[in-house]
């Protein structure tokens, strides 16, 4: 036996090292940040502020932005426990099922009809509301309501769709089916005689995983954890009958948990810059994508620029609550249109 007690012994050693070394390097959390003032990056190039060609996510406890071209994306695929497919609002997507499911039978015919009654052109025809998803409401309301149905286990319910890229993209045929946990996606210009196939899995750490006709899997928003708004050109509506692409607009993240509240500074009596934890109660959140919405500015009569009398609470995902406010955002209100200035601070950390 004595000839292996060297051989233990350096066991023995290795093991208390190994030990020491994992005590030595502890887990390190990063605290959330205490606010910040950011100006987003909205602009691509020298497009007009209107039509500013970035979407912006924001996550307030790292102080970061995400800027994301609009058009770099056509379809998001929900990595939740439905099988859900949404269309890229921030372009003015929209989408039609026709009765078949065979791509390779539709053709330019199909897209005749709806050419001339302008179906699928935002805000114009007889459809309206009927070829976007939801402009607003709760994540349920939201993925209830997607042009694309709920995808089927059966392969033969799962329909072909058109879909209008938004403005001059192009027409686009598709089809989703499942592909075990995940999707499958054919796809091809409306003249191809043939199409193409993409699988997209699903990943629990992002809301949606997103295609794009030209590209391919493309990475868009961050993970779901890692983003509290995005500020974006987004389908909206002009009124109760007609869909609108609506500049400045600004969406929560609604799907991952996210919820906010606005402020009134007459109603509340307290200014942002005085709001503290005390000033929470009564507060009632709301989960719904357009909370914030366009609420925060004027951009026509006067004044134009950024409202002053409110300001917005949002709870992340992880339970803090931000304050946030806007600070400028035309040359009105001596800002850029296309890179708004925010500014948030933390009032209660998680």
């Amino acid at each position: 036996m004595k000839k292996f007690t060297p051989l233990l012994t350096l066991l023995c050693l290795a093991t208390v090292f190994t030990a020491c070394k994992k005590d030595s390097d502890p887990i390190i959390v990063t605290p959330a940040s205490s606010g910040s003032t950011l100006t987003l990056n909205g602009l691509v190039g020298s497009e007009p502020g209107t039509a500013a060609g970035n979407s912006v996510f924001v996550d307030f406890s790292t102080d970061k932005q995400t800027s994301v071209a609009r058009t770099s994306w056509d379809l998001g695929f929900y990595s939740g426990d439905d099988f859900k497919v949404i269309l890229n609002h921030t372009v003015g997507a929209t989408a039609i099922a026709l009765a078949k499911t065979d791509l390779n039978l539709v053709t330019e015919a199909d897209t005749t009809a709806l050419a001339i009654s302008g179906d699928l052109n935002l805000g114009q025809g007889a459809g309206g509301f009927n070829y976007i998803d939801p402009v607003d409401g709760d994540a349920a309301t939201y993925l209830a309501g997607t042009v694309i149905k709920t995808i089927s286990a059966t392969d033969a319910d799962n329909k072909v769709y058109i879909v209008n890229r938004g403005g001059t993209t192009g027409w686009q045929k598709i089809r989703v089916i499942r592909a075990g946990a995940g999707y499958t996606l054919q796809y091809a210009k409306i003249t191809d005689k043939t199409f193409k196939t993409l699988n997209v899995a699903k990943d629990g750490a992002f809301n949606f995983k997103y295609v794009s006709f030209k590209t391919g899997a493309v990475e868009v928003e961050p993970a779901k954890a890692n983003w509290d708004i995005q500020w974006t050109l987004a389908t909206y509506k002009a009124n109760a009958t007609i869909p609108y692409t609506f500049s400045d607009f600004v969406l929560i993240n609604f799907v991952g948990g996210v919820t906010a509240a606005e402020v009134s500074v007459a109603d509340s009596k307290v200014t942002f810059a005085d709001f503290a934890e005390a000033n929470l109660t009564g507060k009632v959140f709301a989960g719904k994508r357009e909370v914030i919405a366009g609420n925060w500015r004027i951009t026509s009569g006067t004044p134009i620029g950024v409202k002053t009398d409110r300001f917005y609470l949002v709870k992340d995902g992880a339970g803090n609550i931000y304050k946030l406010k806007f600070v400028s955002f035309h040359e009105k209100d001596a800002g850029v249109r296309g890179k708004p200035v925010i500014e948030y601070k933390l009032v209660k950390k998680a």
